[in-house]
């Protein structure tokens, strides 16, 4: 049996994370889960969104699925995701983004990879107040962060039959930070002569990729530039409700989905489980639990081919209804 720590977060985050959790016992998956809360809810009993016992609980199973937590805009606490990544230098966001059967998008046959540098850069929330009419915000680019981050997108290409790497930067402005990130990655890329290597800038791949998202494979991006090409192409194959997420470190890896965590529908049985499932079934590959993942892939898609959908993808159906429909075809399957 695993022990693997689960994350509850606020909002929507605990009944997509039951509905998850249903789903991977239907599959007869076996899992210790060591379950702990974080986020806005957390402050009032603890005083803090991120207790140490969260931390302390993903170090000593290396392996977590967190669901999704609030981030306050603009005032508040400072990004739980964020200080997750640092404290356990979670190095490496990668962002699978394809088409699931019937769903329907302007775009078919999508199938990209992004490779984020997950711990510095702007998003990495280093910022001053200079004085009453100016604010400060350090964008920082390591030669070490960028080389590894490169690595792992190269090899993820050789492990996953890809074919290119696109990295992509705005070296062409931020000649400094934005070129040492480019730098490393044409090191790393003389390393890996069978994986076709190519060069973008930021603003000319957002163009080329809502005119024509089928000429890339792997993209390999800075923190910043990261976070928001990803939505970008979460958008290309139906929203953020289907959009997987994994976090992987030298040493620990965090699963999760990529959307907020949307308080406004909480307990109303409407929300999408899909990007919180995906996101458990690439954890159960990276477990090597290639069997279950297997199972519990096909019966989403079977589900989602027989129309029974939540709202946000057009149907009617509710979280709990299309839990139970992934159940019965996990049931036959089995």
């Amino acid at each position: 049996m695993k022990n693997i720590t689960l994350i509850k977060g606020d909002g929507v985050g605990s009944e997509i994370t039951d509905a998850v959790i249903k789903i991977i016992n239907a599959a007869g998956v076996a899992i210790d889960w060591d379950i702990q809360t974080a986020g806005a809810d957390v402050i009032e009993q603890e005083g803090v969104p991120l207790p140490k016992r969260v931390i302390e609980s993903v170090k000593k199973n290396k392996i977590a699925l967190k669901s999704p937590v609030t981030t306050p805009i603009g005032k508040g606490f400072r990004s739980v995701n964020v200080q997750l990544r640092k404290e356990l230098d979670l190095y490496a966001n990668l962002r699978p983004c394809y088409n699931l059967p019937n769903v329907k998008t302007r775009y078919d046959k999508v199938d990209i990879v992004v490779v984020r540098e997950n711990t510095e850069d702007l998003y990495a929330g280093i910022e001053r107040q200079v004085d009453e009419d100016t604010a400060e915000s350090i964008k920082i680019i390591t030669r070490t962060a960028s080389e590894r981050i490169a690595k792992f997108a190269f090899d993820y290409a050789i492990n996953n039959n890809r074919k290119e790497v696109c990295v992509v930067t705005k070296a062409n402005i931020c000649k400094l930070s934005d070129g040492l990130f480019l730098e490393s990655a044409r090191k790393i890329a003389s390393f890996y002569p069978q994986i076709k290597f190519r060069e973008i800038l930021v603003d000319n791949c957002c163009m080329q990729l809502v005119q024509n998202p089928n000429r890339f494979d792997v993209l390999l991006l800075p923190n910043l530039y990261g976070d928001i090409v990803s939505d970008l192409c979460a958008g290309l194959i139906g929203g953020l409700g289907i959009a997987q997420g994994a976090n992987i470190g030298s040493d620990y890896a965090v699963f999760e989905p990529v959307h907020g965590s949307a308080p406004d529908i909480a307990g109303k049985d409407i929300a999408n489980p899909t990007a919180m499932l995906m996101s458990a079934i690439e954890m159960l590959n990276y477990t090597g639990e290639f069997e279950a993942a297997k199972k519990i892939k096909l019966a989403l898609f079977e589900t989602l081919n027989a129309d029974i959908k939540t709202a946000d993808l057009g149907g009617s159906a509710k979280c709990s209804e299309f839990t139970d429909a992934i159940i019965e075809r996990l049931a036959v399957l089995s």
